[in-house]
């Protein structure tokens, strides 16, 4: 076999000279068998007799020996140590041409070829796309739709390149949404139908592709999939709601395709949805769930969804998975009352239905994503919400929790959206017994912590918490201000030239408060002058005031002159 290879690759350097086809046919015919029996050893050896630099005029004569050569370079390529031969050769342009012609073989092999060639590297399918393959394969796609060995081939390719960014901009000028929903509505097979949910996925990743194929139909496809697979065990019907429920979920991301889908509220793919959160297939109350939080993206939707009920069904979701539960359950039906909860008429609404109750019933999860989604639906709820924020800022299991997680450092959205709701609880509530439960329950360390958060609106939502403990319970917080060096803090804030305008007016109402709350801060100063005082006699160097007093007597006679001047103005 490799004394007819060898002596195969001379004659066809000689012979592809004068371009006599029947003796170069010949010499394919033996360089295909070669690389059927071995074709690692074959490669190398069509490599080493340097055949490859040939191949671009065989490829561009386009007569009865281009499949062959084609098919060839197709073989050679499976193998990664050839792939930079091939392109070194020049062999992707000439591959590229053919890709216009007419013949199915022709178009077969070079769909092959160029699809090895380029296998698993990025830059290289990038020269593709930037060379305009996409417009000229999804054209064959229509055109040779019933060559199934073509379609497949076409298919292989778009999922590949569809994983590139600079691919969806092409993707989307071309039929492509219309001629894969033309094409996933004929299959019955199931193979057949994951080959094309395979390019859908990374597709519809893009909005504009988004709603062309909402547009083309393939919602109704996708709904037809689900009733077909959702009550059966059979492995691959179970592979197959979950991947066309995800792709139901992922379509519902883009803003256009998710409106027109809702059809305030009176879309059948609406209500078809609907009707997933309350059955007995996890997969599909996770879809369910996901898609309401999907659909909650504006207040006109979040109105009308808690106007007809679907708060409740997401209450009862939930309650069906406080107990060992299914987590991406709870996370996916947390997201939806957080979403929902966003509208001001919408939060009254859902705290009478008990929603505050249901959420509560999670503190005891130690799973980071469900711990981060309640804590979102909770400060969702009770914003605005002086009574709800009153009674949860009043359970000291609550604020327990919320302290505890306020150290989850290698949770940093859970640590940050608990000092939130703690600073929200005291904000919305303005209550001095929520106040006093949480200076009890330790958290006012973590709101001084939060002041000098890197984020602003953290900083604000902070000081003003703060401002309202001083203003209403400020002596059962002197100490935890002291031993968090609250003063401290404060005179950074002021003093940074980084510091917003915002952080530093509300710095100085929180120190207004101190001050007209029984002069905290001369207090805190006359303790220690007053001991100080009595070692006079002896040990004069002694006298004074510690360096922090001394700051803290600075920063509040320097505040004092500016909200005196400021007064009158």
């Amino acid at each position: 076999m490799a004394d007819n290879l060898s002596e195969a690759l001379k004659t066809l350097k000689l012979t592809s000279a004068d371009g006599a086809s029947d003796s170069i046919e010949g010499c394919l015919d033996c360089l295909l068998k070669a690389l059927a029996h071995n074709n690692v050893e074959a490669s190398g050896k069509i490599q080493e007799m340097g055949v490859l630099p040939m191949m671009p005029a065989l490829l561009s004569a386009q007569n009865s020996c281009t499949p062959k050569v084609a098919n060839i370079i197709a073989e050679v390529a499976k193998n990664e140590f050839m792939r930079s031969p091939c392109v070194e050769a020049g062999l992707i342009p000439p591959l590229v041409q053919l890709l216009n012609c007419k013949d199915e073989e022709i178009l077969l092999q070079t769909g092959r070829a160029l699809g090895n060639i380029c296998y698993d590297s990025h830059s290289l399918q990038a020269q593709l796309i930037s060379m305009g393959v996409i417009p000229t394969l999804v054209k064959l796609l229509g055109v040779h739709s019933q060559n199934t060995a073509l379609t497949e081939m076409c298919l292989i390719a778009f999922g590949n390149l569809a994983e590139l960014e600079s691919s969806k901009e092409q993707f989307a000028s071309t039929k492509v949404a219309e001629e894969l929903v033309r094409m996933f509505r004929k299959q019955v097979e199931h193979e057949k139908k994951e080959m094309i949910f395979e390019v859908l996925a990374p597709l519809a990743e893009n909005d504009v592709i988004k709603l062309q194929l909402v547009e083309a139909g393939l919602v109704e496809c996708l709904l037809e999939v689900v009733a077909q697979t959702m009550d059966s065990d059979r492995e691959e019907d179970v592979a197959q709601l979950k991947t066309a429920s995800d792709l139901m979920v992922l379509l519902l991301l883009g803003d256009e395709s998710m409106q027109k889908l809702f059809e305030g509220g009176k879309g059948s793919v609406f209500q078809r949805v609907l009707s997933w959160v309350p059955s007995n297939n996890h997969q599909l109350q996770l879809a369910g769930a996901l898609a309401i939080a999907n659909f909650a993206r504006n207040d006109g939707n979040c109105i009308h969804m808690v106007d007809t009920g679907i708060v409740q069904k997401l209450i009862e979701l939930l309650d069906r998975h406080v107990e060992e539960g299914n987590v991406t359950v709870q996370h996916a039906a947390l997201s939806a009352l957080r979403n929902l909860a966003i509208p001001v008429v919408n939060k009254s609404k859902m705290l009478l239905a008990g929603v505050s109750d249901v959420v509560l019933k999670f503190l005891k999860s130690e799973m980071p994503p469900v711990q981060f989604k309640l804590l979102g639906t909770l400060r969702m709820l009770i914003d605005t919400q002086a009574d709800a924020a009153e009674q949860l800022g009043t359970n000291s299991k609550l604020v327990e929790r919320l302290v505890e997680w306020c150290e989850a450092k290698d949770h940093a959205g859970v640590m940050g959206e608990s000092n939130r709701l703690l600073s929200a609880l005291i904000r919305h509530s303005k209550s001095k017994d929520v106040v006093r439960t949480v200076i009890q329950g330790g958290g006012v360390k973590h709101l001084i912590t939060m002041a000098m958060s890197e984020h602003m609106i953290m900083q604000n939502e902070a000081l003003v918490a703060l401002g309202l403990i001083a203003a209403l319970d400020l002596d059962c917080a002197e100490k935890d201000f002291v031993g968090s060096s609250l003063v401290q803090v404060l005179h950074k804030l002021l003093t940074d030239e980084r510091s917003a305008p915002e952080i530093k007016y509300n710095s100085m109402i929180l120190i207004c408060s101190i001050m007209g709350s029984v002069s905290w801060g001369e207090r805190h100063i006359n303790s220690h002058t007053t001991v100080r005082s009595r070692e006079r006699t002896t040990r004069q160097s002694s006298v004074g005031v510690c360096p922090e007093c001394q700051k803290a007597a600075c920063l509040l006679r320097s505040l004092r002159r500016i909200f005196v001047i400021g007064e009158a103005i």
